[in-house]
């Protein structure tokens, strides 16, 4: 029996980022169904592995449904083949993120490059700050301003960030990472 999938193209690239043969989703339709954000998206996690497996690139990343995961794993919990879906549309973000040619919505790269950069300072997200650098990543600087001081009150925003006993191993992970994918890791100095 032939799988829809080979290891050459996205779904080959699929699985070297995740270890995820998405070959072993047989389109049930669980994952969808129980998907939270399926409403919202034009295509479902079942449409996203089906996309996959016909190496179909160009309508996956120019398509925002891979950017409204929540990441909840509820389509994950739900596949009965152990398909990990949620880490094969996170592996399908990190993809979109290399390749020029992807249409990643403005304000989604605003903010997962805002979480991340919160990650890499304390080791855990520090709200406030990730809002402050979302929103000046943005420009939206009055969206949603309103609900500041309620936040504030309620003890929802932190003024001051804290940082994670274990920050400085994050910190290490993060500047391996950028090394193992070329990249220049904060803090460090260019070779000569």
């Amino acid at each position: 029996m032939s799988h829809p999938t080979s290891s050459s193209g996205i779904a080959g690239e699929v699985r070297d980022a995740t270890g995820i043969d998405v070959a072993c989703c047989y389109q049930c339709g669980k994952c969808s169904a129980g998907c939270p954000m399926g409403a919202e998206m034009t295509l479902g996690p079942q449409a996203m592995l089906r996309l996959v497996q016909l190496d179909r690139r160009d309508r996956l990343l120019d398509d925002p449904s891979m950017w409204l995961c929540l990441t909840c794993e509820t389509c994950t919990a739900r596949c009965p083949n152990g398909v990990d879906t949620a880490r094969v549309i996170d592996g399908l973000r990190e993809l979109a993120l290399h390749d020029a040619d992807a249409e990643i919505p403005p304000r989604l790269r605003a903010f997962h490059a805002a979480f991340l950069d919160q990650v890499r300072s304390y080791g855990r997200v520090f709200e406030l700050g990730l809002v402050m650098s979302y929103k000046l990543r943005t420009g939206a600087l009055l969206d949603d301003a309103a609900l500041g001081p309620a936040m504030l009150v309620r003890g929802k925003l932190k003024l001051v960030p804290h940082r994670i006993a274990g920050a400085d191993e994050v910190a290490r992970i993060f500047a391996a990472c950028a090394r193992e994918g070329g990249e220049q890791a904060e803090g460090e100095e260019e070779a000569p």
